[in-house]
């Protein structure tokens, strides 16, 4: 499976040039078209009585975001485009109509004095795009993605979406880590998560890719932390999970677990709900 297009979040900010970096490379490596949505709040300027218009400030953060996009997105077939400033909701509604159309949107987390991304951006593109989500932590550089891959398995629907979108991000050659996910100690309970883990393994071994399935102890550990822990003892460039599930692990349901992986996440998460 590959990639055909990448939406990627433009803001203005210093770290959009990392983000837009990685989406331009992931676009060149799958033959994609990239396309640059430069969206952040931005009140209407009043001047001359024409609410429409935006401000100076806003007028001079697009321009210089378009040239960015334009030479990280050369020779790509690639499309800027500007959502045109508005409050939090109008960014996010037409920000979330306009991801529907995209194979995969890359974003980053929210950092707390970010005034230019609303709060929930990442969490309702990813629970209303109906799209896979790339997020990027807002601090550090990630040379690779998909190298060192580990896919969060939690026999939920959620789950079964995210490997299969995780799919086109997982380099060729590679070995990812399945890892099951579950509290019970029951030997019936982590035999029948066993299986579940070997035929996950098996359908990733269909799309020419070769998994090892490990059971991961969570013990007294919360389910993202022990994540993030298995994460960083592997070197992982990417995590694979399902967000805001209705089934499978309690975590995922009540989607307090999403909420947590968005604020302390430590590399690059694909969030599919």
């Amino acid at each position: 499976m590959s990639l055909s297009s990448i939406l990627v979040h433009l803001d203005g900010d210093e770290r959009s040039k990392v983000r837009l970096k990685i989406a331009a490379d992931l676009a060149r490596a799958q033959g994609a078209r990239l396309t640059g949505l430069f969206a952040q709040i931005a009140a209407p300027d009043p001047v001359g009585g024409a609410p429409e218009w935006s401000s100076a400030a806003y007028a001079q953060a697009a321009a210089a975001s378009r040239d960015d996009f334009l030479a990280a997105a050369s020779k790509l077939d690639a499309e800027w485009i500007d959502l045109g400033g508005g409050d939090e909701s109008e960014i996010i509604e037409r920000a979330t109509d306009i991801a529907r159309h995209f194979d995969l949107i890359v974003i980053e987390q929210h950092r707390t004095d970010d005034a230019l991304t609303p709060p929930d951006f990442a969490e309702r593109l990813i629970v209303d795009s109906g799209r896979p989500v790339l997020a990027l932590p807002y601090a550090g550089e990630f040379k690779t993605i998909g190298k060192r891959a580990i896919f969060a398995w939690a026999d939920s629907a959620p789950s079964a979406r995210s490997l299969v979108e995780g799919v086109s991000l997982v380099a060729p050659r590679s070995e990812p880590l399945v890892l099951g996910l579950s509290h019970s100690t029951e030997p019936k309970a982590l035999a029948a998560q066993k299986e579940s883990l070997d035929r996950a393994v098996i359908h990733l071994a269909a799309h020419k890719i070769c998994a090892r399935a490990e059971q991961l102890a969570l013990n007294d550990i919360g389910l993202m932390d022990a994540l993030l822990t298995r994460a960083a003892d592997h070197r992982a460039d990417l995590l694979v999970i399902g967000a805001f599930g209705g089934g499978g692990y309690p975590l995922f349901s009540r989607g307090s677990g999403s909420r947590y992986m968005l604020r302390h996440m430590t590399l690059p998460v694909l969030f599919a709900h």
